[in-house]
């Protein structure tokens, strides 16, 4: 098993997250979830529109639940507030969707995308701009690399 680094640098984020955008907002919807939130691939897979909370209704307060036991490490339910940032991007990204579609579904098998699709695709984008050792990892170590550079405070 290789492993995977976080990105540091913020620019680097940013390039990433344009060329994705560029190449699909599903693609970009994934990546920026992950850094914004920390959640592992697996519980990212998993969400569906209807977990994403609705201003109009605001049925979580403003938190994204993973569900009881649906984090599949842990078995634990995460109910977490999000970023206004992800905010808005899951706000655009989810208009008009129905609320049973998974948030990163693949179209062909509505079902969500495979782990192996978005490790290629974090790969892929890294290695355009030179950086090299990513993985589906990097975004949860990325998210956590930045919250302790901002609050120096691991847990």
């Amino acid at each position: 098993m290789n492993t995977v680094q976080p990105i540091r640098d913020m620019d680097t984020i940013l390039d990433i997250a344009r060329y994705l955008r560029s190449k699909s907002e599903r693609e970009y919807v994934m990546f920026v979830t992950g850094i914004y939130s920390g959640l592992r691939i697996s519980d990212i897979l998993k969400l569906r529109v209807r977990d994403i909370p609705d201003d109009a209704e605001k049925p979580l307060d403003g938190r994204i639940s993973t569900g009881k036991y649906s984090r599949k490490k842990t078995g634990k339910e995460k109910r977490f507030l999000i970023n206004k940032n992800l905010k808005k991007i899951l706000e655009e990204y989810t208009k008009g969707k129905d609320d049973l579609e998974y948030l990163l579904e693949n179209p062909r098998t509505h079902k969500p995308i495979t782990r192996q699709w978005a490790y290629e695709t974090i790969r892929e984008a890294g290695e355009k701009f030179g950086v090299y050792n990513l993985g589906t990892h990097t975004m949860r170590k990325t998210f956590g690399y930045h919250m302790y550079q901002a609050t120096k405070d691991a847990a």
